[in-house]
C-alpha cells in the first residue's frame, strides 16, 4: 500500500480528481443501472481496503478540501481553523481528549480552539504538522487561521469604529 507521500508524488491533484470521474449514458435508466452496478462495485472494493488505505483517502479529501479552500477568493463562514482541526480529529477517528493527549495540549484549549472560543497558538500549529508527519504542513494551518483573520479585519467595523478614537493623527491623503 502506498502512503499519502507517495501518492501525492506519483499524481497532481488534477490527475487524482480526474480518475474519479468518467462519462454517463443520457438515458435516466441506463444511467441508474450503471450508477447501482458502480455503487456495488465501490462497495465490493470498499471492503477489500484496508483500514490505512480508507485513513488514507480520508486525509487526502481532507487536504483537498482544505487547498481548493485556500486557493479559492471566497471566504466561508462554516471553513474556519476549528472546523478543520475537528474533521482532522475525526478522520482519525479520536475523541478529542484522545488526541489532545497526543499533542500534549489541554483538551479544554482543544475545544476552546475548536468552537472559536480561542486562537490556537503556533505551537498546537507546529505540533498539527508534526502529527501528521507534515502531510498537514504548519503553513496550512496557518493560511486558514490568516484566510479567517483577513475576513474579520475586512468586516468587522466595530473594532475600526473602536480603534478610531485611538488615532490622534493620520494621513491626510490615500493613495
Amino acid at each position: 500500500m502506498k502512503t499519502l507521500k507517495e501518492i501525492e508524488r506519483q499524481y497532481t491533484p488534477e490527475e487524482m480528481a480526474e480518475s474519479l470521474v468518467f462519462p454517463g449514458p443520457k438515458d435516466p435508466k441506463e444511467r441508474e443501472a450503471m450508477l447501482a452496478e458502480f455503487r456495488k462495485h465501490r462497495k465490493k472494493i470498499s471492503e477489500k481496503q484496508t483500514e490505512k488505505s480508507k485513513l488514507i483517502s480520508q486525509l487526502l479529501q481532507l487536504k483537498f478540501l482544505i487547498e481548493d479552500y485556500l486557493n479559492s477568493d471566497t471566504f466561508n463562514k462554516d471553513y474556519y481553523f476549528g472546523y478543520f482541526l475537528k474533521e482532522y480529529i475525526n478522520r482519525l477517528e479520536k475523541k478529542n481528549n484522545e488526541f489532545a493527549v497526543e499533542i500534549d495540549v489541554k483538551p479544554t484549549e482543544l475545544s476552546q480552539i475548536i468552537n472559536k472560543h480561542r486562537q490556537p497558538t503556533e505551537k498546537l500549529i507546529f505540533r498539527l504538522d508534526i502529527h501528521s508527519n507534515k502531510n498537514f504542513p504548519a503553513v496550512m494551518w496557518f493560511r486558514l487561521l490568516e484566510k479567517d483573520r483577513a475576513y474579520e479585519l475586512k468586516h468587522n467595523k466595530g473594532i475600526i469604529e473602536n480603534e478610531r478614537k485611538h488615532v490622534k493623527e493620520k494621513l491626510a491623503f490615500s493613495f
